[in-house]
């Protein structure tokens, strides 16, 4: 049988051409040796929550500093893996106290980038707090040893919107309402957006009463152990900005 120059090489060539795809699909992509590793950005530095619990503006900064990085996108997801699963379960160190709202797009531990046993949370709509809310921060202080509080509000708050339109509400609707009414009051002099003057005014006004909050927070207020501060997180950026 005779074999032409033409057919004796699309004989050898084909193999070669199919190695070589084999080949390539083998080879890690340019410039990303070890990829799947290199996906997870290493957990940032911080300190630990006791050296926190020690320093409320070291640990102020560290939710300030979690929050930049959500904003960024570049959230790293620290201390949430089965360590520290069994290491919280032994007991809890939470450095900071958030009061915050109950709305779904407000989650503490997602918008600071923060861990399991980072953040004690008291969360009501409008941040509103009385009796229990404020045992729980007395406990959060006194007993697992966080000295930072922060009243956390948001944009576009229902219950503070409510608090300026005064809308017919059913059941105990009304005394968050009627908890938030001062501060729509005095945000109704100001000029621009009435709900968002009210928004910032209601952290305000609720960072005062707790400084004033006898007999346990406002003394150690006084003794200069307990840092409370307050915030509005923005719904659209994501950012957390802070309140003088």
């Amino acid at each position: 049988m005779a074999f032409s120059i033409a057919s004796v090489r699309r004989t050898c060539v084909r193999p070669l051409i199919f190695l070589g795809l084999i080949g390539l699909l083998c080879l890690p992509l340019a410039g990303q040796p070890g990829r799947a590793a290199d996906q997870t950005p290493p957990p940032p530095h911080q300190p630990s929550n006791e050296a926190l619990q020690a320093d409320p503006a070291a640990a102020l900064k560290a939710l300030v500093d979690g929050n930049a990085r959500f904003v960024a996108g570049k959230t790293v997801h620290p201390r949430q893996d089965i360590e520290r699963i069994k290491e919280t379960a032994k007991g809890q160190k939470p450095f900071a106290i958030i009061v915050g709202c109950s709305d779904s797009r407000v989650p503490n531990e997602i918008i600071f980038d923060q861990g399991l046993g980072d953040l004690f949370i008291v969360r009501t709509a409008g941040q509103v707090s009385t009796y229990a809310s404020w045992g729980s921060m007395e406990f959060a202080e006194e007993v697992l040893g966080a000295h930072l509080i922060v009243v956390l509000g948001h944009t576009k708050c229902g219950a503070v919107k409510a608090a300026v339109e005064l809308p017919k509400v059913p059941g105990h609707i009304v005394t968050l309402i009627n908890e938030i009414k001062p501060a729509a009051q005095r945000a109704k002099s100001m000029p621009g957006d009435p709900v968002e003057n009210a928004v910032r005014e209601n952290v305000r006004m609720q960072v005062e009463k707790l400084k004033g909050l006898e007999p346990v927070l406002a003394e150690r207020v006084r003794d200069g152990k307990l840092k409370i501060v307050g915030a509005v997180y923005d719904l659209e950026t994501g950012k957390v900005n802070l309140i003088e």
